[in-house]
């Protein structure tokens, strides 16, 4: 990075930094633990000497505190082993059975790995959005980057049940909606994904828009299907097609990049006797709003008694406890 040079390729240089946030994030809390443990040893011999300073005995049990929840942290990260843990995440939200209601459930979730990316100091962006016209979305595709992004993010993949009183419902009757969320890791360039151009389709379209100045007057946006394995990613974000194609790819990368991940999971399940993994399409969390407000994952059975404080983005105790599950099931 201190080359001169360094920054004359844009898309390389921040990788690179990409890639030093990565290892900073494990080596940096890594280093600093180690550092207090020594200290630790140092504090508990003042503490024997001065046996009825009950003051200074209570810096050390915070202190020992302090540790063990650093080291349960790294413990967690020491989980994130996959081939692509290490990427950013791309993740695709849908709305599903529910009619509106489904579709407002689905922006829901939108704003609620938002929140939570920049509450982690992750960079979000939104590569492709479509609108129902009555409220919410039909779907959207964004980008979380940043160290272990995929790795946290991609036991989301599934579906998510919303139960409560609809807003769209002037009988005020209970409603219950479904919006699927596939996550897909943001692979780099120099990781080889083969993809035949040949079967790659292309189709492009006029983007979809609020209306307006806004409505996109040219066919912008880029539909990708890719024939033997029937993905399709599409991108509309972006007033340049050129952008819109890029993106695209990169989108169509990283499923192709997740499927193989599919594999080799369940090939590893197969090899302990286990069922493989829940993936997408399947109900992994219930959200309930009516008759009580509380959200439980179906995995793992970790709950939270604030809906709301969910839906601000308060999501890494499902995350973890998703990976210490992971693991469980492994062995």
């Amino acid at each position: 990075m201190a080359s001169p040079d360094f920054w004359e390729n844009q898309e390389r240089a921040q990788a690179t930094v990409g890639e030093l946030k990565a290892l900073r994030a494990v080596v940096e809390p890594l280093t600093e633990t180690l550092r207090s443990a020594e200290d630790l040893e140092t504090m508990l011999e003042m503490a024997e000497e001065a046996e009825e300073d009950e003051e200074f005995a209570q810096e050390v049990v915070s202190e020992i505190g302090r540790l063990e929840k650093r080291i349960d942290e790294l413990a967690l990260k020491a989980l994130l082993d996959g081939p692509h843990d290490g990427a950013g995440a791309i993740v695709t939200i849908n709305a599903r059975d529910g009619g509106t209601d489904a579709n407002d459930w689905a922006e829901m979730l939108l704003r609620m790995y938002l929140q939570w990316a920049q509450q982690n100091g992750f960079n979000a962006a939104l590569l492709d959005r479509s609108d129902n016209e009555e409220a919410g979305i039909n779907s959207a595709t964004i980008a979380i980057r940043g160290p272990m992004a995929y790795g946290y993010l991609k036991g989301e993949a599934g579906m998510h049940r919303l139960v409560r009183i609809s807003p769209f419902n002037a009988e005020g009757k209970r409603q219950t909606s479904f919006a699927a969320v596939d996550v897909s890791p943001d692979v780099s360039d120099d990781i080889v994904i083969e993809i035949d151009d040949k079967d790659v389709r292309e189709d492009t379209f006029r983007a979809s828009g609020a209306g307006g100045q806004h409505v996109n007057k040219t066919s912008s946006a880029i539909r990708l299907t890719h024939a033997p394995t029937g993905i399709v990613v599409q991108c509309q974000n972006e007033r340049s097609q050129h952008k819109n194609r890029a993106a695209a790819w990169q989108m169509l990368r990283a499923r192709m990049a997740r499927r193989e991940e599919e594999k080799r999971e369940a090939e590893q399940a197969a090899r302990y006797q286990n069922k493989a993994r829940v993936g997408f399409g399947s109900q992994i969390r219930n959200y309930f709003l009516h008759p009580d407000q509380r959200v439980k994952d179906s995995r793992t059975g970790h709950s939270m008694g604030s809906f709301h404080d969910v839906m601000n983005g308060n999501i890494q105790g499902f995350l973890d406890s998703y990976l210490r599950w992971r693991v469980a099931q492994e062995n």
